[in-house]
């Protein structure tokens, strides 16, 4: 019994494939913003878009995939977005997975917004006009920038820089210094 079970147990461990993450690549490796951005708390987002515009808040459509390289990539710029103006703005991180696919689409519906490609950032102020549209990796200045003329805010005088501290997650710090999550 004992000689079956140790040819199982080593048998298991001979085909069990290891699990890697990869900012880089186009793999599925779960939500990305735990993840690459160390901040869970972005999906599912707070508000809906129908809510913001009812609110006439500045709203930050954010499209993505979890399984792109290139929103991996964009996902700690979407977490500084957060930690920059989180109770000035509505904020909504949406897997284009989950938009749907109806050619009706309103001013109040997401996917109304969406071009085809990820990431994507939108920025509507709170009478529902475009502000900022653009796809890629778009800059912390185009974006404070939109937000600012949306809000009326004044914008951030400090220089918000994303660092690695590890090698799947990267998170904003306002003063340079990347700090794990509870530090």
């Amino acid at each position: 019994m004992l000689r079956i079970f140790s040819s199982l147990l080593i048998l298991f461990f001979l085909f069990v494939n290891p699990v890697y993450s990869a900012r880089d690549t186009d793999s599925y490796d779960g939500n990305i913003y735990p993840i690459y951005a160390g901040n869970g708390s972005l999906v599912p987002p707070q508000s809906t878009l129908l809510e913001s515009l009812k609110n006439e808040r500045t709203s930050v459509l954010v499209f993505y995939l979890d399984d792109s390289s290139t929103s991996k990539l964009f996902a700690p710029v979407v977490s500084g977005i957060k930690l920059l103006w989180s109770s000035s703005i509505d904020l909504i991180p949406l897997s284009i997975d989950e938009l749907d696919n109806d050619d009706k689409k309103t001013v109040t519906d997401p996917g109304y917004y969406w071009h085809g490609n990820i990431p994507q950032t939108v920025i509507l102020d709170g009478k529902g006009n475009v502000l900022l549209d653009e796809e890629g990796q778009v800059s912390f200045d185009k974006i404070n920038d939109a937000i600012t003329k949306g809000t009326g805010l004044k914008k951030p005088d400090f220089d918000l820089t994303i660092k690695s501290f590890n090698e799947y997650n990267s998170e904003p710090s306002k003063d340079g210094y990347t700090r794990p999550r509870g530090s």
